[in-house]
């Protein structure tokens, strides 16, 4: 009997982390997972989730001083070749695929499995945390969704859009109209999370509902909110779990669907 209780009581509590995981917005999890992560020497610079060269870019944005958009082919299609580690397991292989095959059902996006003549693609890793650079760089760019918390749909989206060129919403060039950035609640050392980037909107508005907005509570140091949305700040935001209308539409523009 006894047993069976402490058997119980394990179960009780597996399940209840695994709820717990399974409730947080995407970048609560990317936020869990990266706040403690440990890079390796050969890992890039990372400013939250967005993998840099170094870092002397991190107030730029690399798309202004190179071409980052993944080309377009005669047939009207965006081909982004991919490979996936082998180290994930068939259910999290499963789980990115669908991600990926999700922007196949909105967009002129395909990805498709690299050849060994595509010399530009997706390195999909299990590296140390939830990560990936902006836009396409040259030869293979490793893209981090570590399987102890950033395999999820909306992670995987989350990390695509970055690669196919976009910022985090609360970055857009307008941003200051929709929400208030209250940097005396910013854990220290985080500020630069909440710079502003002189993006390309794509004629759209901005998108509280993005699955590339931050959470209310984002580099809190006090549980108190760091970004509050003007001028009606009982607005929700930052809770996606999937690409949203804007995002879709940005895409679609960026890349002439």
């Amino acid at each position: 009997m006894e047993v069976k209780c402490i058997l119980g009581l394990v179960v009780l509590v597996a399940v209840s982390v695994w709820a717990e995981e399974e409730a947080l917005t995407t970048s609560e999890r990317i936020e869990r997972v990266n706040r403690d992560a440990v890079r390796s020497p050969d890992e890039p610079y990372i400013e939250d989730d967005v993998a840099m060269q170094s870092e002397s870019e991190r107030n730029a944005d690399p798309c202004t001083s190179y071409g980052c958009m993944w080309p377009k082919s005669a047939d009207g299609k965006v081909y982004v070749p991919y490979v996936i580690s082998r180290v994930y397991s068939p259910r999290e292989v499963s789980i990115i695929k669908r991600g990926l095959n999700s922007f196949h059902d909105v967009s002129c996006i395909r990805f498709v499995q690299r050849s060994s003549s595509q010399r530009e693609y997706l390195n999909i890793q299990s590296l140390n945390g939830c990560y990936s650079y902006i836009g396409r760089l040259s030869n293979g760019q490793n893209l981090s969704l570590a399987r102890n918390g950033c395999v999820y749909h909306n992670t995987v989206q989350h990390e695509v859009l970055h690669a196919l060129g976009f910022h985090h919403e609360q970055k857009r060039s307008d941003r200051d109209q929709y929400i208030r950035i209250v940097l005396e609640n910013v854990t220290p050392g985080m500020e630069h999370n909440f710079d502003k980037v002189n993006t390309l909107n794509q004629g759209t508005t901005y998108d509280y509902g993005s699955v590339m907005h931050y959470h209310e509570y984002a580099f809190s140091k006090n549980n108190q909110p760091t970004l509050v949305a003007i001028p009606d700040s009982s607005v929700q935001f930052g809770v996606a779990s999937e690409m949203s209308q804007k995002d879709i539409i940005r895409l679609n523009k960026l890349y002439g669907c």
